[in-house]
């Protein structure tokens, strides 16, 4: 006769609630407040979970609470069962009803100002069921997010050509030169490319995909290389720097009006054809569950940017 074999105790969600929160905390007074239960059943719970594991997770003196070796690592563990449990529930709750639910949108800080009135605008009018939830940074972290889980969908600069990130177009946009007054190049059109050799041009710092971008125009006009002697972490500093006649820059034509609006002392350049440009998308996850959403929102939001000085895809 076979014997069944014997089914080992599960740990259940509360448990690992309880306990995430104890680990974070290191009280279980604050824990349980911010479970909003009670410290017994707080403890009990607890308790329950060292029973079902078979080991130690807390050191209990009269003072304070410490976690127990055991209790470091798998404090770990707990927090990334309950954060997959809440990303379970959002992709069923984006099932059940499509434009419901938590959004998270991460945006690079050259798009953000410019590009955001449009998507919130969009969002508030054709999706109020949807909670939006924005986060500016860069290229970099925005990829790392997304691929985690940390952000559902990217709106930045591409080509990325990341594996498994898969872009959604939505428009191209030239860029100008925003120069000082009285710069010879200073309100001018059909400008070529071959002007950048000799121009003292500021850039953002490192890690901005716009400073890349205008490295890559000043080597496509023959200019191996771009000496560096002023940076700065946003364009709004960038052009006070160029009003201030330490050099020119590049901007992208959504930033254009926003930042050369102030101050009186900047004049702006036209590149003559094909003038240098970028590509803006939205960026999301291959095989997302809610891949059917962000294309549907791609599209409205092709539609609203129509108004904008920009080529729409």
């Amino acid at each position: 006769m076979t014997v069944p074999p014997v089914r080992k105790r599960q740990p259940s969600l509360p448990q690992l609630r309880a306990f995430a929160a104890v680990a974070e905390h290191l009280h279980f007074r604050d824990a349980a407040a911010a479970l909003g239960m009670s410290q017994p059943a707080l403890s009990g719970a607890v308790s329950a979970l060292e029973e079902t594991l078979g080991v130690t997770l807390l050191e209990r003196t009269t003072r304070k609470v410490l976690l127990s070796p055991a209790g470091e690592r798998l404090a770990v563990r707990a927090r990334a069962v309950l954060d997959e449990v809440g990303a379970l529930m959002e992709e069923a709750e984006a099932v059940r009803a499509p434009f419901t639910g938590v959004l998270r949108l991460g945006v690079i800080p050259t798009v953000a100002p410019y590009l955001l009135p449009t998507v919130l605008r969009l969002v508030h009018d054709r999706y109020p069921a949807l909670d939006l939830q924005v986060h500016e940074e860069q290229t970099s972290n925005l990829l790392a997010g997304l691929t985690t889980g940390r952000l559902d969908l990217l709106l930045l600069a591409v080509p990325l050509g990341v594996p498994g990130v898969v872009e959604l177009p939505l428009f191209d946009e030239d860029f100008v030169l925003v120069t000082p007054l009285g710069h010879r190049l200073g309100g001018r059109e059909g400008i070529a490319r071959e002007a950048l050799r000799e121009l003292n041009l500021l850039l953002l710092d490192e890690g901005h995909c716009l400073r890349d971008q205008a490295l890559d125009i000043c080597r496509e006009a023959g200019r191996a290389d771009a000496p560096v002697t002023t940076t700065a972490a946003g364009l709004s500093t960038l052009v006070q720097l160029v009003a201030g006649g330490l050099g020119v820059t590049l901007l992208p034509r959504t930033a254009v009006r926003v930042e050369t609006a102030r101050s009186s002392q900047l004049l702006t350049g036209f590149f003559a054809e094909p003038a240098p440009t970028r590509r803006i998308a939205l960026a999301m996850r291959g095989g997302a569950a809610r891949a059917g959403e962000y294309g549907e929102l791609a599209s409205a939001l092709r539609e609203e940017l129509k108004p904008l000085p920009v080529r729409v895809l």
